[in-house]
């Protein structure tokens, strides 16, 4: 059963830095896509970051060049640095990775919450 794993939320304050790190257990052949959606209250899930097998990224509109994400295909791991934080930035993160062969998977999501 492939599980995806997340660590590394908590309480920061504002200005504050966090890193969030996923890793993938089970088997789910190869990721095409790791990355990070979060949530917040009352509002839909966005995409965070992502990265595809061969490293290209991409970012969502909350990044302002705050966030840097990170993967491994080794460890099939995929990771979220996060600096500058503001009040807005809390919610549950999700981890997420889709295969190529129709595999789309979510952790349980860790919680951040930037206090002002």
């Amino acid at each position: 059963q492939v599980q995806l794993v997340e660590s590394g939320g908590g309480l920061v304050q504002t200005g504050g830095s966090l890193r969030l790190s996923c890793a993938i257990t089970g088997s789910m052949f190869d990721p095409e896509v790791m990355g990070w959606y979060r949530q917040a209250p009352g509002k839909q899930r966005e995409l965070v970051a992502s990265a595809t097998v061969d490293l290209r990224l991409k970012y969502g509109e909350a990044d302002k060049g705050r966030f840097t994400v990170s993967r491994d295909n080794d460890k099939n791991t995929v990771s979220l640095q996060m600096t500058n934080l503001e009040a807005e930035d809390t919610g549950v993160y999700y981890c997420h990775a889709v295969n190529g062969i129709g595999g789309n998977y979510w952790g349980k999501g860790t919680q951040v919450t930037v206090a002002t």
